[in-house]
C-alpha cells in the first residue's frame, strides 16, 4: 500500500525518533511510505529550500495518490490537522495515533466516519499493532 505518514514538523520534533520507528515498521511490512522523509532528523533543513506553494502542491499530490493516511498526532500541528481533514474529504482511510496520556483535540477524537480510526499507544509495539490492524481492515478486498 502507498501510505501518507503525517507528523509534526514546525509544531515540534521531540517525537522524531518515534516517527522514524513508525515509518521503519511500515516499510518493514512492505508498504511504500510516500512521506518517509518527514521522519528524518534533517527534514526541516531539507524542506527549507522549498516554497510554501511547492510543499502544498507536493503534499496534496501525495494525499491524492496515497491509499491511506497514518498520522502521529501527539504533538499538535496545523499541517497534520489539515492533512487529516483533506484525506477524509478525499475519501481516504485515516488512522491517528497518539501516545497514551497526551491530550488530543476533540476535533480528532470526536470523528465518527467510516474509514477513520484513532488509537493510543504506550510503546512502539502497541502503535505497530494499531497500524497492522488498520492496514488489514483497509486493504483492498477486506470487508467493510
Amino acid at each position: 500500500m502507498d501510505i501518507y505518514f503525517s507528523c509534526s514538523l514546525t509544531g515540534g520534533r521531540q517525537d522524531q525518533p518515534v516517527y522514524a520507528a513508525l515509518v521503519a515498521m511500515l516499510q518493514a511490512l512492505g508498504h511504500r511510505v510516500l512521506t518517509a522523509h518527514l521522519a528524518e532528523e534533517a527534514v526541516l533543513a531539507a524542506d527549507a529550500t522549498q516554497s510554501p506553494e511547492a510543499v502544498f502542491d507536493r503534499d496534496t499530490a501525495w494525499l491524492r495518490a496515497c491509499d491511506v493516511l497514518i498520522a502521529e498526532v501527539s504533538t499538535p500541528s496545523h499541517g497534520v490537522g489539515f492533512e487529516v481533514a483533506h484525506a477524509l474529504e478525499l475519501g481516504k482511510p485515516v488512522l491517528c495515533l497518539a501516545r497514551t496520556g497526551v491530550r488530543v483535540s476533540k476535533m480528532l477524537t470526536g470523528i465518527r466516519r467510516a474509514g477513520f480510526a484513532f488509537g493510543t499507544y504506550g510503546d512502539p509495539g502497541q502503535a505497530r499493532a494499531h497500524m497492522e490492524a488498520f492496514l488489514r481492515a483497509t486493504a483492498p478486498g477486506s470487508a467493510p
